[in-house]
């Protein structure tokens, strides 16, 4: 079955966020950050739940009826 577009759009969307939770894991984890902490917690906060989100709304978009 083929992937719809808006749902590869937003499994795009969930990967880039992803990578930015991650990211922002390992800065407050290892140290000082480059953004400062208040910055990074706040990317944290809002892009890991968005990731999850994203994921969902992909997954929920491509399933079969």
């Amino acid at each position: 079955m083929p992937m719809k577009p808006l749902a590869g759009l937003f499994l795009a969307l969930a990967c880039v966020l992803g990578i930015a939770a991650t990211g922002c894991v390992f800065e407050l984890a290892y140290g000082d950050p480059d953004l400062g902490v208040r910055v990074t917690r706040l990317i944290l906060g809002v892009s890991l739940p968005a990731t999850i989100g994203s994921l969902l709304v992909a997954i929920r978009i491509n399933k079969p009826a």
